[in-house]
């Protein structure tokens, strides 16, 4: 008898089980993400079914549908056990901290019809088996550390709808037939596309650049011809209907296939939350404290650290929708090297703004700053620095729509993860604490040595003014010493590093140039190759300066040998102009006080 109960017990279980274990799947993949026990706490491997969990959408058949797990903060790995989710049609884990490899047991789930990975630490290379999922309509793997080629596979997926893959390591051949994606975007990568192809990196926002022209004309034509028509009862039912539409004028949505929500990604913290995470914003956990406000480091509930930055000199307390749209804008810049934004905090006096933390802390302190027994930022370390820097830039200024200008590039403002990975912070920060001022002409932002000489004397900013920036944090990077130094004073020397680094370089001793911290252990090549970058960097004419899309190039060796012979040139010339015009001075200093007076004349 009691055989007999424990068997109908047993197959009773059984019944109520959900599917091809996929609740032991999922209790695989909480394990794999190294989720903390506040995480995911409601996720019982003893329960029977898994629906009830949180993050979890199942149909009315109990099968789980939907698995939404986008920043959390985990830190581990995507279990192989996934493919057993074979009726899920939405994964989303984005904005986490996850490495390894994506398994290629993905492609077993052959329902999905949104993948969502971007902006975490993936590598590897993409599995072809993403190739298996004929549902699939967008798929994002922005921002991660991916590398080889795009499968082929991946071009034949028939309902590909949205295919973001930029901000990788990815090279190679990109299939032509994924450029007839209505949307997509490999920029960041080291992909066949962009100035030197026949196709652009990115689509654009209406559809693929690769349409014929007729269908282009045909489509104006009759869009026109539509807005004459429809344009009054459009725009009356928009008036009564979206009152909230200028918050969507920042976001291009495709429609309903893309499920993402920018902005949706972004926290509104409260004030109480940060309060308690600082320790009431402590002065012991301030990480640093420059022209916007000071920061600070803060635990949250859940254990997860941030930077939380508390602005100053924020002048409107009615101005919350506008900072909102601000903070919303620059969300939405979403780049290996840029810091991402996890969300925000308003009130009637305070607008603050959280980060994650950045364990290495920034390119400065690593300078200049280290305690005993921290190592110092090695040679290879600073390279990477400056090219993951210069990418950063290009991406705001190049790839942002409105192009975002940072305003205060310094070493202070790059940050290093815990790989030793360039983040660049504080872009568009200039722009939120300004932006309920009516003048053309926002107020100087910046810091004293690291300013372009056209910024500093109209207040007019532009992607050039980054640029000359850059070229300070380069010397900063070769020499660790400070933009601005007056104990240089004691030495005779410049005050400016920029001028005292052309005074060594035109005395040919790029020796003493270098960080004494380094012991040596560099390559001089290298060294002057990064001399020559930041020269060109800060010539004194905006129009001189190169973009930082060349930057980058030259960075990695392309066009720097031509345009270093061309300023050359051009510095010589300038340098006999100054020194011709000194000599004119030193001569009429003598004529006027070496020479016996004339009388012109006798009294009259």
């Amino acid at each position: 008898m009691e055989l007999f109960l424990a068997i109908v017990i047993l197959a009773c279980l059984h019944s109520f089980a959900l599917p091809d274990g996929q609740g032991d799947a999922l209790f695989a993949l909480k394990n794999s993400l190294n989720a903390s026990n506040d995480q995911l706490a409601d996720w019982n491997q003893n329960q029977v079914s898994p629906c009830i969990w949180s993050k979890i959408t199942c149909d009315e058949k109990g099968n789980v549908i939907m698995v939404s797990l986008s920043n959390m903060g985990f830190s581990g790995t995507l279990t192989p056990r996934l493919g057993v989710l074979k009726n899920v049609n939405t994964l989303s884990l984005q904005g986490n901290g996850i490495t390894g490899k994506i398994p290629e047991a993905i492609g077993n789930l052959t329902s999905l019809t949104m993948l969502n990975l971007e902006n975490n630490r993936l590598s590897g290379e993409i599995p072809a088996s993403l190739g298996n999922l004929k549902k699939l309509q967008s798929l994002f793997l922005t921002q991660n550390n991916l590398t080889g080629t795009i499968p082929q596979s991946v071009s034949s997926l028939p309902n590909l709808m949205n295919l973001q893959l930029a901000s990788n390591g990815l090279t190679g051949q990109v299939p032509e037939q994924l450029f007839q994606v209505p949307k997509y975007n490999f920029t960041g990568n080291r992909l066949n596309c962009g100035l030197n192809f026949s196709h652009h990196c990115e689509s654009d926002s209406g559809g693929s650049p690769s349409k014929p022209k007729t269908g282009l004309v045909v489509g104006i034509a009759g869009g026109f011809l539509g807005i004459l028509l429809l344009g009054g009862s459009v725009l009356l039912f928009w008036r009564r209907r979206h009152k909230g539409y200028r918050r969507e004028i920042y976001v291009d949505v495709v429609g309903e296939v893309d499920r993402r929500i920018p902005f949706g990604q972004l926290r509104r913290f409260s004030w109480r939350e940060l309060q308690l995470a600082t320790d009431n914003f402590s002065e012991k956990n301030v990480l640093g404290q420059g022209g916007f406000g000071k920061v600070y480091k803060g635990v949250l509930n859940d254990g997860t650290k941030v930077a939380v930055k508390r602005l100053t000199d924020y002048e409107s307390p009615g101005g919350d929708a506008a900072f909102q749209r601000e903070v919303e804008m620059i969300s939405v810049a979403v780049h290996r090297n840029l810091l991402r934004l996890i969300g925000f905090c308003t009130t009637p006096t305070e607008r603050l703004l959280v980060y994650p933390y950045m364990q290495n802390l920034s390119v400065a302190y690593r300078l200049r700053e280290l305690k005993p027994g921290e190592s110092v930022l090695v040679w290879p370390t600073r390279k990477r620095v400056a090219l993951g820097t210069a990418c950063g830039l290009e991406y705001l200024h190049e790839h942002c729509n409105p192009k975002i200008i940072h305003r205060d590039v310094k070493a202070a403002n790059v940050l290093l993860d815990e790989d030793f990975e360039a983040v660049v912070g504080d872009f568009g920060l200039a722009k939120l604490v300004d932006i309920n001022k009516t003048n053309v002409t926002t107020q100087v932002r910046g810091t004293m040595g690291h300013i372009a000489p056209e910024y500093l004397s109209t207040g007019k900013s532009s992607e050039k003014t980054d640029v000359f920036g850059y070229g300070i944090m380069l010397l900063e990077l070769v020499t660790g010493q400070r933009a601005i130094d007056f104990s240089r004073l004691e030495e005779e020397d410049d005050v400016l590093l920029l001028d005292h680094v052309k005074k060594l370089q035109r005395e040919k001793r790029l020796d003493a140039i270098v960080d004494r911290n380094l012991n040596n252990n560099y390559d001089m090549d290298e060294v002057e190759m990064m001399m020559q970058v930041a020269l060109l960097c800060t010539q004194p004419s905006p129009e001189e300066r190169p973009a930082m899309s060349e930057v980058v190039r030259m960075l990695e060796g392309e066009g720097l040998a031509e345009r270093w012979e061309e300023w050359q040139h051009v510095e010589v010339n300038r340098r006999q102009e100054y020194e011709r015009l000194q000599r004119r001075f030193d001569w009429g200093e003598d004529s006027i006080f070496n020479q016996d007076a004339v009388e012109l004349s006798g009294g009259r």
